[in-house]
């Protein structure tokens, strides 16, 4: 395991449970911890310098999360991506979206609309960075401030429900550095169909910014349609 994962500050405010399922989704997440790999409880426990208990009851509640699947006679793994996952999870995110932006296009306050401008600025700059993980963070906080400004309590619960299992997805796709210049149209155009209350440019380019995702994570991790 990478030496990433050993935790050093223990804070006495937080269980150390949740420490250790923190650092154990954020390496899923990021793909520190690859997909299929064992998560050996003994290795993990000492790797991080705690007890085998509190990873344990990460595991279990990574499991919960969908980002580790437990085998028979083989323990917990990093749970796979395939295409079948894939496209269920970006079929829900796609109608989450689209009806997020079309509220945003409608609800959204002068605020919320100047707030949305800087998340895109920070989303290039971010790109011109070459940071996977502040790439990915400053995409999702984009998308957050459009589901924000849809004004639907529910909508946001839904997509805060979803949020791990699109984060996963959404590291992988800006791995793909090709990706960079469509992601920061994309995101321009969104901004600009809600600044201008146009609710069908900005739907349709909803539609086309996950299909391409969904295309260039499955190009990229050479999967095939099941």
């Amino acid at each position: 395991m990478a030496s990433s994962l050993q935790i050093t500050n223990f804070d006495k405010d937080i269980p150390l449970r949740d420490v250790v399922f923190e650092t154990l989704r954020k390496a899923i997440l990021t793909g520190e911890l690859k997909p299929g790999e064992r998560l050996m409880e003994i290795h993990l426990a000492e790797r991080m310098g705690v007890s085998r208990t509190p990873v344990r009851e990460a595991i279990r509640m990574l499991e919960l999360e969908n980002l580790v699947t437990m085998v028979p006679r083989c323990g917990a793994k990093v749970a796979s991506i395939t295409s079948s996952g894939l496209k269920d999870v970006l079929e829900v995110r796609e109608a989450l979206e689209e009806l997020a932006i079309k509220l945003a296009c409608k609800r959204s306050t002068d605020d919320q609309v100047r707030r949305l401008k800087e998340a895109m600025e920070r989303f290039e700059n971010a790109i011109e960075s070459g940071n996977l993980a502040r790439i990915a963070q400053s995409d999702e906080r984009f998308h957050n401030i459009i589901v924000e400004a849809s004004h639907n309590k529910k909508l946001a619960e839904m997509t805060a429900n979803l949020s791990q299992q699109i984060y996963r997805y959404r590291y992988e796709c800006v791995k793909d550095s090709s990706m960079y210049a469509e992601l920061i149209e994309e995101h321009r155009k969104m901004y600009e169909s809600i600044y201008y209350r146009k609710q069908n440019e900005a739907v349709e380019v909803v539609k086309q910014h996950i299909t391409k995702q969904q295309e260039s994570i499955m190009r990229n991790l050479h999967l095939e349609e099941e």
